[in-house]
């Protein structure tokens, strides 16, 4: 019985490349999308939480049956819930009402132990991040887990070193642009790396949400894109990594996913949006028969209620 895998962890990676058909028409580059919802909880994030738990259970800094500790806006925590279920580690997740209840949902399913920061009207912020990373370092403090710290965790980022391999045996090595939004950054510099080593001259893009700007010089804002836009520069950015940052904003990024659903069958987050929406720019830029890859950071079933005011119209009764 080869084919079968002996627990869920190893159902991780390994995702499928599509091209986009109907949106990149007019853009005359190809654009691929590689569907990190394959990922057992639907997320890219499942590579980096397998990464920073093995790493910590390889040197000891998390004992058999150790406690684990997070601060995440969702996908994070439904991963680490996910990995630390089948691994037999308790953990505590901070998170905030500013996430989506689906998440939210899934962790506490997946049995993770939640406190809930509260956001201002539902906004992700600068000073909300801040408030979760402390509340996380009190916990980390009170019950001696291992925090994985995200923001600050490079063990992450051989997570993504797999990444860009698969990209590049999909593509052939045929890839002439990578695009990704920027959370922790390490998806991006990780991949991003990856990829520039088989090709210096690869257009490298992060993206950021238009109403706040801080990687691009600009001023911390609230926004709705999940997962992306902490409000502040993270540790692990490495400015010389992108050729260009591009702004996207929550209504563009929103409208993007809708389209990815209607037109294209892929029912997608809003940091996919967004991915898109900086994709076709840089498709534009590049010019016919270039091809640009960019991430379906999750599935859209994350996003129902958020999507729901969008989809309902006059033919609803």
């Amino acid at each position: 019985m080869s084919g079968v895998r002996p627990d869920i962890l190893q159902c991780i990676g390994d995702t499928s490349l599509v091209a986009l058909r109907q949106i990149p028409r007019s853009a005359g580059a190809r654009i691929l999308l590689k569907l990190e919802s394959e990922n057992p909880t639907g997320s890219m994030k499942d590579r980096m939480a397998l990464a920073m738990i093995e790493a910590a259970e390889t040197d000891g800094r998390l004992k058999p049956g150790g406690p684990v500790v997070e601060y995440t806006g969702g996908s994070t925590g439904v991963s680490l819930s996910l990995v630390c279920a089948v691994k037999r580690h308790p953990l505590h997740i901070v998170t905030s009402d500013a996430f989506t209840r689906e998440k939210l949902d899934h962790m506490r399913l997946l049995g993770a132990r939640l406190t809930i920061v509260p956001s201002e009207s539902g906004r992700m912020t600068e000073r909300l991040t801040r408030d979760m990373i402390e509340r996380a370092r009190v916990i980390t403090k009170e019950t001696g887990g291992f925090w994985t710290d995200q923001l600050n965790n490079s063990d992450q980022l051989r997570a993504y070193d797999t990444l860009a391999d698969e990209i590049w045996a999909q593509t052939g090595g045929v890839v002439d642009g990578f695009v990704q939004s920027v959370g922790t950054a390490a998806s991006l510099r990780g991949t991003g790396e990856a990829l520039r080593r088989r090709k210096a001259e690869i257009r490298i893009i992060a993206v950021e949400p238009a109403e706040s700007p801080v990687l691009s010089g600009g001023k911390a804002g609230a926004h709705k894109i999940d997962g992306i836009g902490v409000g502040f520069v993270p540790p692990l950015w490495r400015a010389d990594v992108p050729g260009a940052i591009e702004r996207v904003s929550t209504a563009d990024a929103t409208a993007m996913a809708l389209r990815l659903a209607r037109e294209e069958g892929v029912f997608a987050g809003t940091s996919t949006g967004a991915n898109v929406v900086a994709a076709l720019r840089l498709a534009e830029q590049l010019g016919h028969g270039a091809t640009v890859v960019t991430i379906m950071c999750d599935t859209g079933m994350k996003y129902l209620k958020t999507f729901g005011a969008a989809i309902a119209g006059p033919a609803d009764s």
